[in-house]
Parts: C-alpha cells; sequence; structure tokens
C-alpha cells in the first residue's frame, strides 16, 4: 500500500479514536455538578469542569490537526477516486467539528447552571448550623485549596500541551516544505544534466567552428598569395610582349629603310649605263621590280 494511503488511513482511525473521547467529555461535562467535586475522593468519576475542559480543547486542537494533515495528504492520494473520497470525509470533519465546539459549548452552560443550582443547595445546607454544617464547611475550604491547585496545574498543562500541539503542526508543515523544496531541487539537478550535455555538444560545436574558421582563413590566404601571383606574372608577361612588339617595329622599319636605299641607288647606277648603251630608259623602269609598299607597322596580336 501507498505511504499516502496508509497515513490517510492512520489518520482516519485517530480521527474516531479522539472524537471519541471528545464526546465523552463533552458528556461529562454537560453532566458536571458541583456535588460531584464535593464527593469521596474515591471516585474515579471526580474530575474538576477546569479539568473537563482542558482535556475537550485537547481533543479539540488534535481533531483540527487532524483535519490539516488530511488536507494536506489528500491531492497526494494515487486516484481521482481516493482524492475526492478525502475531501469529502475532510468536509465530514470540518462539519462534525463545528457540531462538537458547539456542543462543548451547550455543555459548558449546562454545566454552570447545574454549579449554581448546587452552589444554592449547598448554601442551604451551611446556613442551616449545626456539626455537620461545621464538618462540610471546613471540608470545602480545604477542597477548595486543592482544587485550585489542581486547576492552576491543569491549565499549565494544557497551555503547553496546546504549544506542544502548534509545534507539531508547524513542524509537519516545514516538513512538507522540505519535501516540496527536494522535489524541486531535483527536477532542477535533472534539467541541469540535460543543459550540461547540450553545453558540451555547442562546446563541441564552437570548437569545430573554430578550426573550420582557421582553416578558411588559410585557404583564403593561399588563394590570395596564388592570385597575386598571376598577377603578377600577367604583368609581367604583359611587359615582356610590348617591349618584343617595340623591337620588331624598330626592326622592320630599319630593314625597310634600308632596302628603299639600296634600290634608290642601283637605279641611279644603271642610268647611265643604260644611256650609253642606248637602251630606252622607259623600257627599263617598265622591266624593274615594281615597288611594293610594305606597311610599316604590323598588328601585333597578344598570346595571352
Amino acid at each position: 500500500m501507498d505511504e499516502v494511503v496508509e497515513a490517510v488511513e492512520k489518520a482516519k482511525k485517530e480521527w474516531e479514536e479522539t472524537y471519541s473521547k471528545a464526546q465523552q467529555h463533552v458528556k461529562a461535562i454537560q453532566d458536571y455538578d458541583a456535588k460531584s467535586s464535593s464527593s469521596s475522593s474515591s471516585s474515579s468519576s471526580s474530575v474538576s469542569l477546569p479539568r473537563l475542559n482542558g482535556l475537550a480543547q485537547d481533543c479539540l486542537a488534535l481533531l483540527q490537526s487532524l483535519q490539516f494533515q488530511l488536507d494536506l495528504l489528500a491531492p497526494q492520494l494515487p486516484t481521482d477516486d481516493q482524492l475526492k473520497s478525502a475531501l469529502r470525509l475532510l468536509d465530514s470533519w470540518k462539519q462534525l467539528h463545528h457540531d462538537l465546539r458547539a456542543s462543548l459549548r451547550n455543555a459548558n452552560l449546562q454545566a454552570k447552571a447545574n454549579m449554581r443550582k448546587a452552589a444554592q443547595q449547598e448554601r442551604e445546607l451551611l446556613l442551616g448550623g449545626g456539626e455537620e454544617s461545621t464538618i462540610r464547611r471546613r471540608n470545602l475550604q480545604t477542597k477548595a485549596g486543592m482544587t485550585s491547585a489542581a486547576e492552576s496545574i491543569t491549565e499549565s498543562l494544557r497551555r503547553t500541551r496546546q504549544l506542544m500541539v502548534q509545534e507539531v503542526e508547524r513542524s509537519t508543515g516545514t516538513l512538507m516544505t522540505f519535501e516540496e523544496s527536494t522535489t524541486v531541487l531535483r527536477k532542477a539537478e535533472t534539467e541541469y544534466k540535460g543543459h550540461r550535455s547540450l553545453l558540451s555538444r555547442t562546446r563541441n560545436l564552437l570548437s569545430t567552428m573554430q578550426r573550420q574558421d582557421v582553416l578558411d582563413r588559410v585557404i583564403l590566404a593561399v588563394g590570395f598569395f596564388l592570385f597575386s601571383c598571376a598577377v603578377l606574372y600577367v604583368v609581367s608577361k604583359r611587359i615582356g610582349v610590348l617591349a618584343l612588339q617595340r623591337k620588331v617595329t624598330a626592326a622592320l622599319k630599319a630593314g625597310m629603310a634600308g632596302k628603299g636605299a639600296i634600290k634608290a641607288r642601283a637605279v641611279e647606277d644603271a642610268i647611265p649605263r643604260v644611256i650609253e648603251d642606248g637602251i630606252n630608259v622607259a623600257q627599263v623602269l617598265d622591266n624593274a621590280v615594281p615597288k611594293v609598299e610594305v606597311p610599316v607597322e604590323r598588328a601585333m596580336h597578344d598570346e595571352l
């Protein structure tokens, strides 16, 4: 059986016993008569009214403590049926406690009426005179002192018991608070364990990202270096081609100029001989190699 169910059953049993005792005390208070206090000390039913009230108040305090205990245990029951049954039982206990307190109030009123009636009868006997009246007066004085001392002791003990009951209730509430705090701490520990695994995975991801960042920087540096080398190569190659083009152009210009000078000198040398030999100059000029105009500069295409 569950511990909560056992605690509820124990509270029910203790409630029944305490309620029965409280009813007995209320009945004794209601039937209390001043004659009962003046009876012989051998009678076990001879109990003072404050003592009976103290016992009844203790029973009422214990009943209230059991109500508080059941109110705490009811939400912890495993099934809904048991919860509903416990709540109905708690309502019935509250009603019985209220009725019992009203009965105790009525019983005290009845006891006071009985005491007034008994005191009136005792006064009539004391005023009657005689040896019996004298003995009764002495007994009353002795018993009044003993009763007052017993009542003061009983009242102090009752207050002590009430304080102890209150401390027990406070300790019970503190214990329940500690149990709830323990449950919350366990939940927090479970959540922390889950977050710890998440944090470890996050740490691993951050390490991977850092390594990837370093690798990307290395790749970027190497790529930039290769790009710079390619640019330098292209620029150097381009400058070399331009220089080669200038050299070729200059060489062509020099070659064409030399050929033109040689042809002009050959024509000038041939004309006197032709005249001397009687050859027609026009025919010689017609047989000469025609002048071909060669472009000075030829378009150079960049191999790159």
